[in-house]
């Protein structure tokens, strides 16, 4: 339910319209989704075999200090924390305030309440509400969290599945899957399809949140691979289902450019009350995504915190909620502090190739700790492997050079946000040393 609560958040709902514009071909519209649903289905596979071999709180903070020390582990929690989870937090309660305000207006991202010293709207202040909720519900206790994560997904899946029937049932267009000829040549086509992988990766990231509670999950070694692949894998065909309703509902030439396509095709289907319901299922997709991430997040902090790497308040578990208590409020304050500054989207833009780049460290982990610690016990080997790992290493390896080409000044400064991390790290490794 973590998976698929993070994974399937408002992305979808958004992507494919945009996609359109590079991709004029619902054959490489799909096979766009099919590889980016593998490439995610092949990290859930390489991180299984981690999260099995070292099932604690904070995941790829600990499979990268197991594998390659501690500073690249922490360069992974600096990151999460500055810019990446928090900034995600920030992104998806703004995405709840805009899409709520369809139906009550007043809390749009658009209408602004303060001007003077930073611009605020009451969209912002809605986001920071939500995501207070929302951290005091993680709270109060993982059962809590636990519980509302898999009521919302719950739900969230059972919307789809029911809009995917009863737009298969209803759609009236006939894609031609024909392959296109549109491009001026191969290479065009193939930066185009790059530039339309950049897309979906965005939409399938998050699947690696739920290591980061590996140390709380019931029997660890069975239960989060099996989290891994079943939760990939669902996000995958719900992502394709829903693309083909999207086909079904509107020619290609109308989607493209849309960034409503979820709404815009519930609209076309079943008029605008369809438009409405749709906004509401978006609106508990988001609610999951956020619910998901604000429950993963802190235990990253916590395991830094523990390794003396972030603020020691941090590693204290709550005597009554048994919770990382602290890492959640400090999340919560510095993502309320991104949201109202309004930077969050740009920040998130800036360290999508170091995200990809902790990834591919992440998966050379296995292949670093299958060598140097084969004293570890691996209830979970990863299936293909080495090739499964391998791929996943040289598909992250594509996205990285296709966002460099789509944004490099966007990727130096995030290259430039992580460096501002080593000073931090000296720092804190220094004093942890001095005590």
């Amino acid at each position: 339910m973590i998976v698929i609560g993070v994974v399937v958040g408002s992305g979808i709902f958004m992507t494919s319209g945009l996609m359109a514009e590079s991709l004029p071909s619902p054959s490489l519209l799909l096979l766009a989704w099919i590889v980016g649903g593998l490439h995610a289905l092949a990290g859930g596979l390489t991180y299984a075999e981690l999260g099995a071999a070292i099932p604690k709180a904070g995941g790829q903070y600990i499979y990268l200090r197991e594998a390659f020390g501690r500073l690249p582990a922490f360069l992974f929690g600096w990151v999460s924390f500055s810019v990446y989870l928090t900034g995600a937090v920030a992104a998806v309660a703004v995405a709840f305030s805009a899409y709520a305000s369809t139906f009550f207006p007043s809390i749009s991202p658009n209408n602004i309440i303060i001007t003077s010293p930073i611009t605020i709207s009451a969209g912002q202040v809605i986001a920071v509400v939500i995501i207070f909720l929302f951290s005091a519900v993680n709270y109060i206790g993982l059962g809590v969290g636990k519980t509302v994560q898999n009521v919302i997904t719950v739900i969230k899946i059972a919307s789809i599945i029911i809009f995917v029937i009863a737009g298969l049932a209803v759609g009236t267009e006939t894609p031609d899957f024909r392959l296109p000829f549109q491009f001026d040549d191969f290479s065009s086509m193939i930066t185009a399809f790059g530039g339309g992988l950049v897309a979906v990766f965005w939409t399938f990231g998050g699947w690696e949140y739920v290591t980061a509670v590996g140390g709380e999950i019931r029997n660890p070694q069975r239960n989060l691979p099996r989290a891994l692949l079943i939760g990939t894998a669902t996000a995958t065909v719900l992502y394709l289902l829903l693309n083909i309703v999207y086909l079904r509902a509107l020619p290609m030439d109308e989607m493209a450019g849309i960034v409503t396509i979820g709404e815009t095709a519930a609209k076309s289907l079943f008029g605008s009350l369809g438009g409405r319901f749709m906004v509401i299922a978006i609106i508990i997709s988001v609610i999951g995504a956020l619910n998901g991430a604000i429950l993963t997040g802190p235990r990253v902090y916590y395991a830094m915190a523990q390794d003396g790497l972030f603020f020691k308040h941090a590693a204290e578990i709550h005597p009554h909620y048994h919770t990382p208590a602290k890492a959640i409020i400090y999340q919560a304050v510095w993502a309320s502090i991104l949201t109202l500054s309004g930077t969050f989207e740009q920040l998130i833009t800036f360290v999508v190739v170091v995200n990809l780049l902790l990834w591919i460290a992440g998966a050379a982990a296995v292949f670093a700790l299958r060598k140097n610690r084969p004293e570890l016990p691996k209830p979970y080997k990863t299936w293909g492997y080495p090739w499964v790992p391998a791929l996943f290493i040289i598909f992250s390896i594509f996205f990285v050079l296709a966002t460099l080409l789509d944004g490099p000044l966007e990727a130096l400064a995030g290259i430039g946000l992580t460096l501002l991390g080593l000073p931090i790290y000296f720092y804190w490794n220094k004093s942890n040393n001095n005590r």
